[in-house]
């Protein structure tokens, strides 16, 4: 008798919001697909964390929400992030989370996590671009653009 196996299901929608499959080539890119397609009424409340799944022309295949969490922080389970990327044959990503009290500033923490993505990332051949941290105000801090990816 056969044991079933358990399987994450991904579904992604390969057009996002308006825009056709959005060519990325700076952090303005991801901010204006990323705000398109975050929820307005939770922004500032909770944050979310988020992965972009890009393909080899780093055009946008999906946007795949994570894990949500209190006002102050949320957990990124690694093991599901790269059942994402492996499974959609990504081969580059973005992060990206919301610090709803505005606060445009990488915490220790973003920063561990970030190394921590970056390194198991190496493993696959897959590149990590950015981490974008958006503000409900419609700011956003980019690790690439200071220096820190």
């Amino acid at each position: 008798m056969g044991h079933k196996v358990n399987e994450i299901q991904i579904s992604y929608r390969e057009k996002i919001s308006t825009l056709k499959s959005p060519s990325i080539t700076s952090s303005d890119d991801v901010a204006l697909v990323l705000f398109k397609n975050w929820d307005e009424k939770t922004i500032g409340l909770h944050e979310t964390f988020k992965v972009l799944l890009l393909n080899q022309s780093n055009r946008v295949k999906g946007i795949y929400p994570l894990s949500t969490g209190g006002i102050t922080g949320t957990l990124v389970d690694m093991r599901i992030l790269f059942a994402l990327v492996l499974k959609t044959l990504s081969t580059g990503i973005v992060l990206a989370h919301n610090h709803p009290s505005g606060q445009l500033r990488a915490s220790q923490a973003d920063r561990q996590l970030t190394e921590k993505i970056q390194q198991a990332a190496k493993l696959f051949d897959v590149r990590v671009l950015d981490h974008i941290i958006l503000a409900p105000d419609g700011g956003y801090y980019s690790f690439a653009d200071h220096g820190l990816m």
